[in-house]
């Protein structure tokens, strides 16, 4: 073992006086890397299986989108007796639930919170309120796509089901108020905890969730085409509370392994962390 050890170092140190030229420059500097450069990608791996669970998150939210609209062409979608829904803006009901929350969120829940226990409400914190809120939106997805799917039996499968679109308002409301916690929750952990050098990249970090997730999604609605038949053509022969609760489950497990995650998680940038927020230690 000593000998091994000698031999791999005299290598090592060969191969670095052969990148370094006769004045003292470097040849070949894309070979070796400084300190900071190791330590910034120690801290990238270490956040990564938070960053990982953040897709099993997004992926439900996205096969939410797009079932919605299927399910909204197959319900009443009039308010009143002169306007009808279109389908397609159903989801702007998510968009306006999450930005009412980010107000509530930041002017009310916050301070409420520092007041009672004396620190904010840290990132991880939100992110996992946010997981909470997505099972919950999932499960009560899947009971509303229950009730609708025995109307459309009771009917003989009529193309239209004498349901309500509003019955699919509260399950968008609860995805909307998750996502108002988890991804500004995202934005600020990954900020904080990056180096100044890759403060650009960790503002991306969401970005690339949100596309992985939704090319993932195509792919679970694919999958759940072949192995089942429960997303047929005409969604009132099929079973979609089914894929939901397979959701639910899927977001369940999701939801564990970010409580380990953030559990064996512990901040970098402690100079980062909110005063009021506490340490790292003290959170954990």
């Amino acid at each position: 073992c000593p000998l091994f050890a000698y031999r791999f170092l005299n290598r090592a140190a060969q191969k670095i006086e052969g990148d370094i030229r006769s004045d003292g420059s470097i040849a070949k500097p894309w070979r070796l890397s400084t300190m900071q450069q190791v330590e910034d990608f120690k801290t990238i791996i270490r956040i990564l299986p938070l960053w990982s669970t953040s897709i099993f998150l997004g992926t439900p939210l996205a096969v939410q989108t797009s079932m919605i609209v299927l399910q909204a062409l197959s319900m009443d979608r009039h308010i009143g007796p002169h306007f009808k829904m279109p389908s397609g803006s159903v989801i702007v009901i998510v968009l306006l639930s999450t930005a009412i929350s980010l107000t509530l969120i930041d002017r009310f829940l916050c301070p409420v919170w520092q007041k009672l226990t004396g620190r904010s409400p840290t990132p991880l914190q939100r992110i996992g309120l946010g997981h909470a809120l997505t099972i919950l939106s999932m499960a009560l997805s899947a009971l509303v796509e229950s009730k609708r799917l025995k109307l459309a039996k009771a009917n003989h499968l009529q193309p239209v089901v004498p349901m309500p679109a509003v019955w699919l308002f509260p399950q968008l409301v609860l995805a909307g108020i998750g996502e108002a916690f988890h991804f500004p929750g995202q934005v600020a952990l990954y900020y904080q905890e990056f180096p100044v050098s890759l403060r650009s990249t960790s503002t991306a970090m969401i970005s690339l969730v949100i596309g992985i997730a939704f090319y993932l999604s195509t792919g679970v609605i694919n999958l759940v085409q072949r192995v089942t038949e429960w997303l047929p053509n005409d969604i009132n022969n099929g079973k979609l509370d089914n894929v939901y609760w397979m959701l639910v489950v899927v977001g369940v497990l999701n939801f564990g392994y970010y409580l380990v995650c953030a559990k064996l998680y512990k901040y970098q940038n402690v100079e980062g962390v909110d005063v009021n927020s506490g340490s790292a230690d003290s959170e954990k």
